[in-house]
């Protein structure tokens, strides 16, 4: 492009905006969950059907999200995950079905992914929408996309504590 005093100058170039993505990862199903772009709230995405390997349904997930981030026009700055830890804080089956899916997805995928402890998120999200009077077929079909909501919700309320708290470092 050239100015009115002959210099040549370059078309302004703008990024993408971007969005986190968080997944409560099932062995039948997993809910997606998106930030808004300032990255303080989050809404629904998608609830995915798991595929009976990890590997195809690592593949799946990430066409979709990709497609999804096209069409919307944003990229994916990060990916969190719900880890299921128990109780007492140590991994187990479903924790380690978690991290393998996990391994699937980082082969598939740049984008940085997330653990986070998303201990009693199914609970919570089971629990309001029955609150919210729904069908036991209906809480059904939605308790993965809120509980990736909560996962993603708690996330995201973590780092404006931490952007919020001068005692936080980071590394």
């Amino acid at each position: 492009m050239n100015t009115p005093d002959g210099e040549t100058k370059s078309p302004v170039v703008r990024s993408l905006p971007t969005r986190i993505i968080a997944i409560d990862y099932g062995l039948a199903r997993l809910g997606v969950a998106i930030s808004d772009e300032r990255k303080i709230i989050a809404c629904p995405m998608t609830t995915v059907t798991a595929d009976r390997k990890s590997e195809s349904t690592a593949i799946k997930l990430i066409q979709e999200l990709n497609q999804h981030a096209a069409l919307h026009r944003y990229s994916i700055e990060a990916i969190v995950i719900g880890l299921p830890l128990l109780m007492s804080g140590k991994k187990g089956f479903f924790a380690d079905e978690t991290l393998h899916f996990i391994e699937c997805l980082r082969k598939q995928t740049a984008t940085p992914i997330i653990t986070w402890d998303e201990r009693l998120t199914s609970v919570q999200a089971e629990k309001s929408l029955r609150e919210g009077n729904l069908s036991r077929k209906k809480r059904a079909k939605r308790v993965d996309s809120v509980a990736a909501i909560i996962i993603l919700q708690n996330y995201l309320d973590s780092l404006v504590s931490q952007a919020n708290n001068p005692l936080v470092t980071k590394e």
